[in-house]
């Protein structure tokens, strides 16, 4: 408990673990550096074997959430099991304010990832999980640390293990974490979620008016892969001028220091419209020994391999980019417009998430010269393409917005938890 005195407060940590109190006296408007062992405990998972499952929630069994119901700092119940009562004991209940956790992973990059509890719905929580039980007034706090750059730092340089990456007890007691007054952690959480609720609107609101021009591309031309509306077809090697890009010698000091030619990679690929080089950038010589090529302003690039596959984006800058982008180029003088082009493509991902039997995924120029294209009228086209302009200006305002409240969020998190 905190005592509030005048000029100071008393801080009493409960230690779960030993069963003693621990005496800290500091002046309440200042920090205090406190371990999690001292506000919060563990608690482990379940453990249960496929015949303790359950077909259903009834009676007699539980929801129990796993690693994979942890996503983007929120609990989902997204492919549940259910589990029988009577493998769980009652603190493995999940309380409001509880903290859930991924402990152990295959993957450095989930293990650690949480998610505070802020539902009454009765569940429980598997063995590569655990919970972090916070006193109560510290929940809100604590709940937001675990979502700092600096917790999952930590935890991803302690937690490696020999086959699989484990978080361990005394791992989570070690971590430490600046403590305010109550008032001050209030006001924190106060303003972090507040940020955070702006983030998440700004969110929802670019991924709908990216569906809005989506429904209207359907609505004026149909789906690309069905042609409802029984256009003609041609070839994209027929109609384009398709290149791919190359990457200078990273061996090499001199294609890179101090370059000033634009050079992106596939990553940059993530069906949107780019403006700005991402901060890579080779020389000329780089570049002429090389087999990277310049693609203009309103070129469609197209990702050949890996995460990105089949993924597109539309260049309002001249770059070169890595052998891993085909540029479409040449959409003009075609008789195309290219943001007809570039949503056309986007929906055109399937064919390329059908290539090779499910391993390392790659296209080739001679795959996208194969794509079907409409042969349609460029007024209709050019219809289109005004209605996503437009679009696309009430996207950015959002997006400027969006990238403000991030760097501000970003910057508080490491103010007070960094």
């Amino acid at each position: 408990m905190i005592l509030h005195l005048p000029l100071f407060c008393v801080f009493y940590d409960y230690n779960f673990r030993k069963g003693k109190a621990n005496r800290f006296v500091f002046v309440e408007t200042k920090m205090q550096k406190v371990a999690v062992s001292n506000i919060a405990k563990q608690i482990r998972g379940v453990s249960y074997k496929p015949v303790d499952l359950h077909n259903d929630l009834n009676k007699d069994s539980v929801i129990l959430l796993r690693a994979n119901n942890i996503s983007d700092g929120k609990i989902n119940f997204d492919d549940l099991v259910y589990v029988d009562k009577k493998k769980v004991s009652s603190e493995q209940y999940l309380q409001k304010g509880d903290i859930l956790i991924c402990a152990s992973s295959g993957s450095k990059n989930l293990v650690g990832k949480a998610a505070s509890v802020s539902f009454d719905i009765k569940c429980t929580f598997g063995a590569f999980c655990k919970v972090i039980r916070p006193i109560s007034k510290y929940a809100n706090y604590l709940g937001m640390y675990f979502q700092s750059d600096i917790y999952r730092r930590i935890i991803s340089n302690v937690a490696i293990g020999a086959n699989i990456n484990n978080i361990r007890n005394e791992h989570i007691d070690s971590l430490e974490l600046s403590i305010y007054s109550d008032d001050k952690n209030n006001e924190i959480v106060s303003l972090l979620d507040t940020l955070q609720s702006i983030i998440t609107h700004r969110r929802t609101q670019l991924e709908k008016l990216d569906l809005l021009v989506k429904a209207r591309f359907v609505e004026m031309f149909g789906d690309p892969i069905e042609n409802p509306h029984k256009y003609p077809m041609i070839k994209y090697g027929d109609l384009f001028e398709l290149n791919a890009g190359g990457t200078p010698s990273k061996a090499k000091p001199e294609y890179w220091e101090n370059g000033t030619i634009s050079w992106i990679g596939s990553n940059m690929c993530q069906n949107t419209i780019i403006y700005e080089n991402d901060g890579k950038y080779i020389t000329q010589q780089g570049y002429d020994n090389s087999s990277a090529k310049m693609f203009p302003v309103d070129t469609v690039l197209i990702a050949l391999v890996g995460a990105t596959i089949g993924k597109t984006a539309l260049l309002k800058f001249e770059t070169s980019t890595n052998q891993n982008i085909l540029g479409v180029r040449g959409i003009a003088k075609a008789g195309y417009n290219p943001l007809f082009v570039y949503y056309y493509t986007q929906f055109l991902y399937s064919k390329f998430m059908n290539i090779g039997d499910g391993g390392f995924n790659m296209a080739s120029k001679s795959f996208v010269s194969e794509l079907p294209m409409y042969e349609i009228d460029i007024y209709k086209q050019s219809l289109f393409a005004d209605f996503a302009e437009k679009t696309d200006k009430s996207k950015s305002i959002l997006q400027q917005e969006l990238d403000k409240a991030q760097m501000l969020f970003d910057s508080l998190m490491q103010e007070y938890f960094g």
